[in-house]
């Protein structure tokens, strides 16, 4: 998929010194804590170029392994990107084996990235659909980068949000039927009181491991937020690109930032009403 070698050339060189150049005059003003991502038009872009699908999925990894360097040299501390929905589980089998083999590459691959800039890397999503290997894989790398603080990296797979609330009710129903208190009380005034609150769902929720998004980005033209961080998205900054994910490079992310900045007054004001 990707030498080690391909990934220094990215960190180093005059295109990083310019890069951290453009990124020093960015963070004048405000950078965002996390930056979510739906990665879509993998396979218009193979085709727009006449190559097999498995290497348009391998150029839109790529274009992700630049996002998450980007996001590093501008500060930005959590990246989550969209990487396999459960709905995805409909289309060809041959396509979803080949996206799986590139899910395992990749675990390969930030394996050995994690180390070299103490990533901490998540899988939110339902990984009991997984093959076993890819299981096993991903808890290993998700044990050994736990205690790495600097840049969290979420690969949302096996992943939709209606499931992911559905896992958290019954995480929080488990929970507090395990401590024998049930789901619905009484309170001072005889009155019912709810015992599972929102922060007992939140807390259960996959993507509890990071602060909800303040930019979600979709590329290919979309607007759909397509079943993706559906509750944690009320107060975020939304954009869509025209340019398909294999596309997306640093003046696309410095333009959405710019947007950002742009709207940050109001975006703040509304989630303190929250």
């Amino acid at each position: 998929m990707f030498r080690e070698d391909i990934i220094i050339g990215i960190f180093s060189g005059w295109r990083s010194f310019l890069r951290k150049c453009l990124f020093r005059v960015l963070r004048v003003g405000p950078i965002p804590s996390h930056i979510a991502v739906i990665m879509d038009g993998n396979r218009r872009y193979a085709k727009k170029k006449k190559i097999d699908d498995m290497t348009g999925y391998d150029a839109g990894a790529l274009a992700l392994l630049h996002l998450i360097i980007y996001c590093m040299e501008l500060g930005v501390k959590y990246v989550t990107a969209y990487a396999f929905s459960i709905d995805n589980f409909r289309r060809h089998p041959e396509e979803v084996q080949k996206i799986m083999d590139l899910t395992m590459e990749s675990v390969m691959l930030l394996t050995w990235m994690s180390k070299l800039r103490l990533v901490r890397v998540h899988f939110a999503g339902n990984l009991q659909l997984l093959s076993a290997d890819i299981q096993d894989a991903a808890k290993r790398l998700m044990e050994s980068t736990a205690g790495y603080k600097n840049f969290v990296l979420t690969i949302c797979i096996c992943y939709t949000c209606s499931d992911e609330i559905l896992h958290a009710v019954e995480e929080s129903c488990k929970e507090k039927w395990d401590d024998g208190i049930g789901i619905m009380g009484y309170d001072e005034a005889n009155d019912y009181e709810r015992l599972i609150k929102v922060v007992d769902i939140e807390k259960h929720m996959y993507m509890a491991i990071a602060p909800d998004p303040d930019i979600l980005i979709r590329t290919g033209g979309e607007y759909r937020l397509s079943n993706f961080l559906v509750w944690q998205s009320s107060c975020c900054h939304l954009s869509s690109l025209g340019t398909v994910w294999p596309e997306f490079g640093v003046f696309h992310l410095v333009w959405v930032v710019l947007d950002f900045q742009q709207n940050y007054r109001y975006v703040a004001k509304k989630k303190l009403q929250l």
